[in-house]
């Protein structure tokens, strides 16, 4: 018998999440700017059981959580416009029990994204 899975976005149940965005005009650079957040997401037990019982989900596929948790993230990034259509953006975060499992992480992710816009 094949078990349903889902097919939503990520595999969170709950998520509480703050951000702050400045402006470089503060700082002589008004189209520059620097952003940090942080989210806390939380899985179900209905949620873990779901997995434990093998299920899958569309980010978590590895089953049974031993020893679940809440994932941690905080990320900052700083978006530079080097002309008025080309713009550079440096990203830091860092997960803290990623996909819900207190035995992994944490995991820093670094990123780069240039943007242009015609």
């Amino acid at each position: 018998m094949e078990t349903s899975k889902p097919y939503e976005f990520a595999d969170i149940d709950q998520t509480l999440a703050a951000g702050l965005s400045l402006s470089g005009k503060r700082w002589g650079r008004k189209d520059d700017t620097l952003g940090v957040a942080g989210a806390i997401d939380f899985i179900s037990k209905i949620h873990q059981q779901y997995l434990a019982d093998g299920g899958l989900g569309i980010l978590i596929g590895d089953g049974k959580l031993p020893h679940p948790g809440p994932e941690e993230i905080v990320e900052t990034y700083y978006s530079a416009a080097l002309t008025k259509t080309l713009a550079l953006s440096l990203d830091a975060q860092l997960v803290t029990n990623p996909a819900y499992n207190r035995d992994r992480g944490p995991a820093p992710i670094f990123a780069a994204r240039l943007h242009a816009q015609f």
